[in-house]
């Protein structure tokens, strides 16, 4: 594996402005950075944290202003270093971490019919992953193609709904997916996302599982969409198979949230509209030799970003520090890996790289949740950091 800045980067990095977060050894914690070319920029002196960046009235143009300023961009490391560092796991030198701090981890559910199919199939099934082929056929055949390319919460939908209920499937993840209201829940806690290079992990109770290469929109306090990273939104099959009640309990563990490899902030050139048509891909390499490969492509999304965010944000519920804001996965996995008819399910020791042609390439190496390095460094912990350094001036 590549541990070069090229193949992290996005393929025009040379024109994409890209924030995060590195951890500064010299310090003890964290710094907010911009990464332009060969080096990663300290942004410490424009803003004390990436939410704090976020909130100034134009972020883009803010740091596009800062590079050429050693007073509030101090260049300070190579980014070849530092992202060699990230990908060798080398905590002793400066690595990137998750590329936010303060923003809530919010995520949306079953936002592509695929996997809303899936879910289905999970709950059929009670989380028992050896009767999924013969569900995936039973569900396929009442199903067939008619609810794809349904407009949720539509006069079809309804209908749909109803011919389902009258053949006895309808599920609570076909509620989701095609009724008028998304699926929106907080995926982990504030800080404790992990960045390119760090384990993702899976915990001992789980024994079907997968990754979930998702878009993940970078919001403001006010609910405005202003950057995009990648993310991976492990999921445990067989927990939620059992309840979509223990969705925290199959959503939220240790190294269960991974993002990155940074923040591109959106500008003239890269838009929502961008976005839009962004193709996201997925490759597991196992120890055992196995491979797999997927694509979410954006484009298929059920709802648009705006009703995302909205039902997110709004005079219902506010984000003073912003939050970011995963959304949803076209991938599930169904290629056998071990017995026929057991499907996938992930190996400790797995490489998963999420990548696309405008966010660069996440990569994570799965472990176990109880062997990972365990979440230590949170507010009170970046409280007193960011009390022990000089102010951030303003521009």
């Amino acid at each position: 594996m590549s541990t070069s800045a090229a193949s992290v980067l996005p393929e025009d990095a040379a024109q994409a402005l890209l924030i995060g977060r590195v951890w500064d050894v010299e310090t003890g914690g964290p710094r907010p950075v911009a990464v332009s070319g060969g080096t990663v920029f300290d942004l410490h002196r424009l803003a004390g944290t990436v939410s704090e960046l976020l909130e100034l009235p134009d972020p883009a143009a803010a740091v596009r202003a800062a590079l050429p300023d050693p007073d509030l961009a101090e260049p300070r490391w190579s980014t070849d270093d530092v992202v060699a560092a990230s990908l060798a796991g080398d905590t002793a030198r400066p690595h990137l971490l998750a590329p936010v701090d303060l923003q809530v981890i919010k995520a949306c559910g079953v936002t592509f019919v695929d996997s809303m199919i899936e879910r289905v199939i999970e709950e059929r099934c009670a989380g028992d992953a050896s009767r999924a082929a013969g569900m995936r056929e039973l569900v396929g055949k009442a199903l067939g193609g008619s609810i794809h390319g349904i407009r949720p919460g539509s006069p079809e939908a309804a209908e749909a709904k109803r011919i389902l209920m009258a053949e006895g499937l309808w599920s609570q993840y076909l509620e989701v997916g095609i009724g008028p209201d998304p699926e929106v829940f907080t995926k982990a806690p504030v800080l404790s996302s992990v960045g390119l290079g760090a384990g993702i992990g899976i915990p001992a109770f789980s024994a079907w599982n997968n990754p979930e290469p998702e878009l993940v929109l970078i919001a403001t306090s006010r609910g405005k969409v202003v950057g995009a990273t990648l993310g991976n939104d492990v999921n445990l099959r067989d927990v939620e198979g059992r309840s979509a009640l223990l969705l925290g309990k199959a959503k939220d563990n240790n190294g269960s949230s991974a993002l990155g490899p940074l923040v591109r902030l959106l500008d003239g050139t890269f838009t929502l509209e961008t976005l839009r048509a962004e193709e996201i891909l997925l490759r597991v390499e196992g120890p055992d030799g196995f491979q797999l490969e997927g694509r979410n492509s954006v484009a298929r999304i059920s709802r648009p970003f705006e009703e995302l965010v909205s039902a997110t944000h709004g005079r219902h519920h506010q984000y003073p520090d912003g939050f970011a804001l995963f959304t949803g996965t076209l991938f599930a996995p169904t290629q056998d890996r071990d017995e026929p008819g057991q499907g996938f399910t992930h190996k400790h020791g797995d490489v998963v790289s999420i990548s696309s042609r405008h966010l660069g390439t996440l990569v994570n190496r799965v472990g176990a949740c109880e062997e990972l390095p365990e979440w230590s460094f949170g507010l009170r912990q970046l409280f007193d950091y960011l009390a022990g350094q000089r102010q951030p001036q303003r521009t």
